[in-house]
């Protein structure tokens, strides 16, 4: 039996929160992250802020270079 892995909401809040303080948009964060060699398409980023989908730990790295941000800015209030 396979077992699928639970999303958890609260990761996309944190990573809309995030987005918002920086004041970027999907599109340009998207570009900048394909940039640094993370292949994600403002399509499936978007679906990581809904909680479609479980973001990449490669994609995180990324993230957190491009804020200057502590890993537990992404885990706020899980």
């Amino acid at each position: 039996m396979e077992q699928k892995i639970r999303r958890d909401r609260n990761m996309g809040d944190n990573l809309r929160r995030l987005r918002n303080n920086f004041d970027i948009s999907q599109e340009k964060l998207c570009a900048e992250l394909q940039r640094r060699g993370c292949d994600i398409g403002r399509t499936t980023y978007a679906k990581y802020e809904s909680g479609e989908l479980n973001i990449r730990a490669s994609v995180i790295i990324e993230l957190k270079k491009i804020y200057n941000c502590e890993y537990d800015e992404f885990f706020k209030d899980l």
